[in-house]
This record gives structure tokens, sequence and C-alpha cells, in this order.
């Protein structure tokens, strides 16, 4: 107790010492906090940077008044630095004063000479990165601009004792490459001579050009060699002179060649090799002149009764009508709706070019590079269909109209003016009834009508909205089929900047109807059992296909009735994505089906975590990001492809999985669409246990094909008209507020798989895009027993330090920390619970984390090393 006493003193003396040790050490490191924050500053940062570029400009005037008043400064310089700040009698006749007379001979005389002036371009470079401005490969930059000042120091000394030596001059007070460049040229020819001095200028000057100045040195490679006259090859089609000289005919290297058909030929021209650069090359025009395709209509009045007229195919007609009496006028000369095509040409230039894979680390990243000899399908795989049906007669339009007319008369509604507008399967009759005629009344006489025209699915569309007319559409009595290679080749479809973009068909005025996927987001397709579902699915995709590239774009594709889409499966390496452990590509069990959908919901929250470390908003802008370099690899960001997900037959899934199917495609269509991932859902039964409430407020874009009745038309579109469609890909298509009536394009099975085999056929990645692995809850359990710590997992320990450092012990954590999959993250926690480091299983609840702190954890680690 006495020694207590005695030492307690001093004790609390050197606790109070070490109390203010730390203040103190605190109090300095706020200061130096405060200090570098100070400097980062956005104000500070541009301040310094114009500082540095305007001393560079300082620095390149007095290095130029050097070359004029360097003779008569030297006397000044020579005082010293101290003399030639603080005396002001002293004036020097460099234009940037004393100071920019003695740095300029400091940098020019002394040091490095001419080669000085490289100093000012590194300042300017300083400048603008300090200021806040990204310089792509600038620590690249600023090495060998110092390279290129010693080298061209020790260059120009060669040069000028060379050149005083040969003709025996007196030197000078100006040295080209300053005091550093001579005396190193000196030591240099008394070491190996002036031959090896030489010889070595000569090597390092090329190691400069090839590590330094690669791209220069190929193109002036390439220069040199396009200068060189090309070998003239004789060919069989040589002729001789009169003369009897025999002439040459030149070859060139790169032939185009020219497919001919029988059909009539495309009205556009798309190359098979795109530059994934700006995807179909918007800034061209491909439509060739006097051949495009009208997308509008010609507007023209009725003929006289019993006058004939030549057959138009797409065309407008406006009849005026005067105190309820019609007055027909003459047709006006219209123009072709659709244009005549033309003939394919395509080139094989562009496949002969080869991409580098030596990225520099001022280029961008380009997620195509992996395949960078893919070639895009071209429109030789597709046909063009054609019915051989002659188009629609103006002696059908005429008959048509004077039926409408008639009826609406007999009911007493009279009828201001009527024009049509011919689509490919139906002719849109657009009236405007005299002031006082209530919408009401002509909408009840939709049976009459179709009755009256002897025509199946007459649809009145009143008001048409924005028109200020009330529309009848009429089906035509030779529907032209709509080819899907000339939608492809439309010149709206190329020139398309969609993320996602998709060509359905050809609306009732003839225009190419294209919508983007990722604005959507998902879309719900649905109608009767051979209406064209099918075929609407294989048209969206093919035009994924015509578009993207595989690095950009992938396909989950389920298919219960294993035969809709089983034609997609050899592009799995292409174009696919499936579990890591699943043979087939193509989604075709239930159960399979539920994991995989569950897998998505783990992509989405992985693509989540990525954005908000990247602090975006979408993966537009996150991919943008990671092209610029801006985002590290090497903390798990990637490159993230559009994910398109594509179900057929939805009902069957709904019919044997339920609410486990329903649940994670309602999750993906609530949340995914700023990560990427996208649905098409495809049904033939539209009711209301299959398109639930669910399903229809996160789909808001929906396909509804001809139904039976107006309820399913309903269920889809919310509206009825789906009931009146001709069938054959007749088709509505409601986006929001807006519905369209489109007809969809037709494609071909013998067509896809041409396209499909020809993506087969070109190089491709190693496996399918992997998702995430899952496990169902039933299998997921924790199982102590089967924890096996004599074969502890590599990551174990470090896995055991961020679950106690970060006091989460989750699965989903632990596999996103080290980027490994369900199972071996499973696995890994199983054996942290058997290590007593984490709690039991708790349901949605985290497990409890038993270890308080990193010590505690490494004495458990050491007790436990003779277990393991």
């Amino acid at each position: 107790m006495y020694q207590i006493f005695i030492f307690l003193p001093t004790i609390l003396e050197k606790r109070l010492r070490m109390k203010k040790n730390i203040n103190r050490r605190t109090h300095e490191k706020k200061q130096s906090e405060a200090a570098l924050s100070f400097l980062k500053e956005p104000r500070t940062r541009f301040i310094i940077g114009l500082a540095f570029i305007l001393f560079s400009l300082y620095l390149l005037f007095s290095f130029i008044g050097f070359f004029f008043t360097g003779g008569i400064d030297q006397s000044l310089i020579d005082k010293g630095l101290r003399q030639i700040v603080s005396n002001p009698e002293i004036t020097a006749a460099n234009p940037a004063g004393n100071l920019g007379a003695w740095c300029s001979d400091l940098l020019i005389n002394r040091w490095f000479g001419i080669s000085s002036f490289i100093f000012c371009y590194i300042l300017i470079l300083s400048g603008i990165r300090i200021a806040g401005k990204e310089i792509t490969g600038y620590p690249k930059k600023i090495f060998f601009s110092i390279v290129l000042i010693i080298w061209f120091s020790v260059f120009l000394g060669y040069i000028s004792d060379l050149f005083y030596s040969v003709f025996d001059l007196q030197r000078s007070y100006l040295y080209p490459g300053g005091a550093h460049g001579y005396f190193v040229t000196q030591w240099l020819n008394s070491l190996i001579g002036g031959i090896g001095t030489f010889f070595l200028l000569l090597l390092t000057f090329a190691i400069i050009l090839f590590f330094g100045f690669e791209k220069a040195f190929y193109k002036c490679v390439a220069y040199f060699k396009s200068l060189i006259p090309k070998k003239v090859e004789k060919t069989p089609e040589s002729s001789t002179n009169q003369s009897g000289e025999e002439t040459e005919t030149d070859i060139p290297l790169s032939q185009p060649y020219t497919t001919s058909r029988t059909e009539p030929p495309l009205d556009e021209t798309l190359p098979p090799f795109i530059s994934l650069e700006d995807e179909f090359n918007p800034g061209k025009d491909y439509l060739r002149k006097n051949e495009e395709v009208a997308e509008d209509s010609t507007p023209y009045t009725f003929p006289a009764k019993g006058t004939e007229f030549p057959t138009k195919s797409d065309i407008q007609q406006e009849t005026t009508f005067t105190n309820g009496q019609a007055e027909d006028l003459p047709f006006d000369e219209g123009k072709e709706e659709e244009g005549e095509n033309v003939e394919l040409t395509v080139s094989n230039e562009k496949q002969e070019e080869t991409v580098s894979r030596n990225l520099q680390p001022e280029e961008d990243y380009d997620p195509t590079l992996d395949l960078s000899h893919y070639c895009y399908p071209a429109l030789d795989l597709l046909e063009e269909h054609s019915t051989g049906n002659p188009k629609v007669t103006q002696h059908e339009l005429d008959e048509n109209k004077n039926k409408i007319v008639e009826t609406l008369k007999n009911y007493k509604i009279e009828i201001v003016k009527i024009k049509a507008t011919i689509g490919p399967t139906v002719t849109l009759y657009e009236i405007i009834p005299a002031p006082g005629v209530k919408i009401s009344k002509i909408k009840n006489l939709e049976d009459d009508i179709a009755l009256s025209l002897a025509a199946l699915g007459i649809r009145i569309i009143a008001p048409i909205p924005g028109a200020g007319t009330i529309g009848i559409e009429v089906p035509n009595q030779n529907p032209e089929i709509v080819s899907m290679r000339g939608i492809l080749a439309s010149k709206k479809f190329q020139e398309s900047k969609y993320a996602l973009p998709v060509a359905l068909g050809r609306t009732i005025s003839n225009e190419t109807y294209t919508f983007d996927l990722a604005k959507m987001p998902h879309l719900l397709v649905a109608g009767a059992t051979g209406q064209g579902k099918s075929v609407g699915l294989n048209a969206i995709i093919t035009s994924l296909l015509y578009k993207k590239h595989p690095s950009q774009l992938k396909f989950v594709m389920v298919d219960p009735k294993k035969v809709e889409l089983s034609i997609y499966s050899i592009i799995e390496k292409h174009f696919l994505a499936k579990l890591p452990d699943e043979e087939d590509a193509i989604i075709t069990e239930t159960s399979k089906v539920i994991n995989t959908l569950n897998s998505l919901c783990i992509e989405m929250d992985n693509r989540y975590n990525l954005l908000k470390e990247a602090q975006v908003r979408n993966i537009k802008e996150y991919n943008e990001k990671f092209i610029k370099r801006q985002l590290n690899p090497v903390k798990g960001h990637k490159y993230l492809p559009y994910i398109v997900v594509v179900v057929d037959e939805f009902a069957d899934l709904i019919m044997t999985a339920g609410k486990d199917v329903e649940q994670p495609i309602a999750r993906i269509a609530q949340l995914a669409r700023a990560v990427g991932i996208h649905m098409i859902i495809a049904t033939q039964r539209p009711s209301t246990n299959i398109i639930t409430g669910v399903i229809k407020a996160n789909f808001p874009a929906r396909i509804a094909f001809k139904v039976a009745s107006m309820i399913d038309s309903r269920t889809i579109l919310d509206s009825p008209g789906a009931n009146q469609l001709i069938g054959r890909g007749d088709m509505l298509i409601s986006v929001g507020n807006e519905m369209t009536r489109v007809q969809c394009a037709f494609v071909d099975t013998p067509e896809i798989d041409a396209i499909t085999h020809f993506i087969a056929s070109q190089q491709s990645y190693p496996s399918a895009f992997a998702l995430p692995e899952y496990i169902p809850e039933n299998e997921g359990g924790s199982n102590i027993q089967e924890a096996d710590l004599g074969v502890k997992d590599p990551l174990f320990e470090e896995a055991a330090k961020l679950v106690v450092n970060s006091q989460q012990g989750s699965t989903s954590s632990i596999q996103r920390r080290f980027s490994i999959g369900y199972n071996r993250a499973g696995r890994i926690v199983d054996q942290l619970e058997a290590a007593g480091i984490v709690g039991p299983f708790e349901g949605s609840k985290a497990r409890q984390v038993l270890i308080p702190d990193e010590y505690s954890l490494e004495l458990l680690l050491k007790n436990l090393g003779d277990k393991f």
C-alpha cells in the first residue's frame, strides 16, 4: 500500500504526459488534414494550375528573348541572382526582365540548351492537370518529355561540337545543347569516340520513338509504304494494242462483290461489318436517291363515277361533301408509298481491319475487343417475302367509301370530308362528321358498317387522337406480307440510336415502327393461339441481333414448350446467359426457371451495388464511366451488358409454379430497369389469373394480337380493339396512353436458322454469360455437421476478419467482397459458424457475430490451430 502512494504521482504524471502527446499529435493531424483539404479544393487547384500555365508562358518569352539579348545580358548574369533580384539599378535587356534573363541563361546556357523549350510544355500540362482537367497518359507524356530534353541536349551538343571542329570556328557564348550537352558530349567522345557517340544517339532515338511515339512511327511507316509503287498484275483479260504490246490491267486489292437475286432488290444497303463505335454509322445515308420508301401519305380526292384510273398502292383519298351530297373529284397523281428496292452491295474491306489489343493507358476501354472481328449478320440472310397479290385497287377504295357514306346516310349522319390511308393489311378511312353529330352515334354503328362492307374486323377509332377525325379501319381484300428484311433495311432502323432498338413492322401509314426496349422498360405480349406471337418474339430478337454486339447484350430465354426458342441455342456462347452449372442455355424446366429468375434478382442487387459505389443512377452512366477508365476493375467493377429475359408461354409457368415465378418477375420488373435487365413475357391465355394486377402494373408496354373476346382485350390493353384484329401478325401496341396498329414483320424459321448459324460460325466467348449462383432456401440452410474444419477454405481467415470488422455475417456480403459464387460463400459461412464466429441461421435476419473484435478473433484462430 505504501508503494502505491509513492509511485502514484509518477504514474499520473506519465499518463498526463501521454495524454498531452496524444492531443498534440491529434492537433497536428487535424492541421495537416485541413491543409490537404485546402489544397484539394477546386478553387485552390484552379489557381495553382493557372499559375503554372502563366509561368510557362513567362519562360517562353524569356527563352525567345535570350536569343536576341543573351550576349548583352551576359555580364549582368555573372553578378549572381541575389544582386539581380535586390538591386533595381541592374536592368536586363531581356523582355522578361532580370529574372527572365537569369532563368533563360540558367536553363539554355548552363543546363540543357534549346531543348529547354520543352519545359514550357511540361508546365502547361501540369497546370491543366492540377486545375482539374483529366489528361490521358499524363505520366507517360511527362516522362518522355524529360527524356527528350536530355536526349536533344546531348544531340545538339554533339552536332555543335562536330560543326565547330570541322570548320575550326571559335565558340560563342551560346551552347545549343547547353553546358550539360557540351560536357556529356566531350565525355562520350573521349570514352567511345565520335562514331560511338553517333551510334549511341541513334539507338536511344529509336528506343524513344518505338516506346514513346509508336503511333506516329507506324503512321510514318505506312506513309512510306504508300509511296512505293504497287506491283501490277496481269490478268486473263489483258488485251494487246495495235502495236502488238500487251496492256496490263490493275486489279484492286479488295474487290467488292455484288449479290444477284431474282426477287426485287432491297431499298437500302447494310454492310455486314458495322463499326461498334457509332452502331450502323448513323451519319451515313444508306438510302439511295429517288428510291427511298415514302414515310407519309399523299392526299387526293375520289374521282367521278365511271372513270377508270390506274391502280395505286399507297394513297390517301379525300372526298368533299356539300349539304350532305357527295361530290366526287378526280384523283391527283400520287407517289408510290413503297419505293423500289435497291440492289444490295456488300464489301468485305472492313473485315480486313485489325484492332490492336495493346491498349494504351490514354485510350478508352472497348468491350468489343474480345470479339474484335465479330461481323454483324447481313441482310442476305433474310428473304424478301411477297404474296404476289395485287395491291388495293381504286375500285375497292371507291366501293368501300360509297358503302360507308351510304350506311351513315341511312342513319341521318352527314359527313363533311373523308380520306383514306392504305396500309399493308388494313385501310384507314378518316371521316369528319358535320357539326352537331355525336361521336357515340357513329361508334355504335360499328356492326352495321361491318355488315355493309361484308368485312371481318371493322374497328372504329372515335376520335383519332390529335387528328380531329373519326377513323374506320377496314381490312384489305388482298393483304400484303411485311418482310423483316425490308424493315431492317429501313433508314429509320439503321440510323436509330436506341440502347435496345426493336423494329416490329409497318403502321397503317406504311411507316417503319421502331421503339427502344430500354425505355419501355418491359414488354407484355399476348394473343390467341396462331395469331403471330412467336413470329413477333422472333422479330424482336432478330432486331436486337442485327444491332448489338455480343459484349453489349445477353439473352435469358425461357421456353416451357421446348421448341419455340431452341433454335437460338447455338449462339449460346455469343448472346445467351445461364446459371453456371446448367447444361442447356434455353430453360425449359419450371424448377430451373425459378432458380434463374432468383439468380437474376441477385444479379440485379449486385449491379445496384456497383452503381452505388460508382455514384451513378443507371447502367448507361455506369458503362460510360467504365469505358473512360474512371472505375477500378480491381474493386469489382466491370462492363455491364444489357440482359433481356424472354419468357414464352408465361401461363404454363404460372399454372405450375404460381407465386414462385410471379414474385421474382414482379421484383425484376419493378427495380431492374436502371441496371439494364428487361423482360419480354408472352402468353396465349390473356386471362386475369395469368395476367394479374401485379404483372399489369409493372408492364406498361403491351402488345396484343387477335383475341377471342373483348374481355381478353381489356385484360391486355385495358381497352377493346384486339378482338377486332384480323390475325396473321395484325397487332395493337399500347405504350402509355398511345395505341398503334402495326402489321408485324414476318421472319421465317429458315431465316432465323441462317442468322444463328452465321453468328455461331464466328469466334465466341469460352462459355455463356454466367449468372450468379442461387440455392433455394430449403437447400441453403446451415448444416454444421457438414462443415469440415479440416478442409478449411483458403478465404476462411480473410472472411472471418471481414465479418468481425463489419459485424455482419451474411453470405451475400462475403460473395460480393471476394467475388465468389454463392455456394462457396455459403460453405465459408458454415465454417465460420462451426468455428463459433457467427451464430446459427435465423431466416431472413442476418447471422449474429459472436466475436467482438479482431484481437479476440486472433486468439480464437490460434486456439483452433490444432483442429485445422
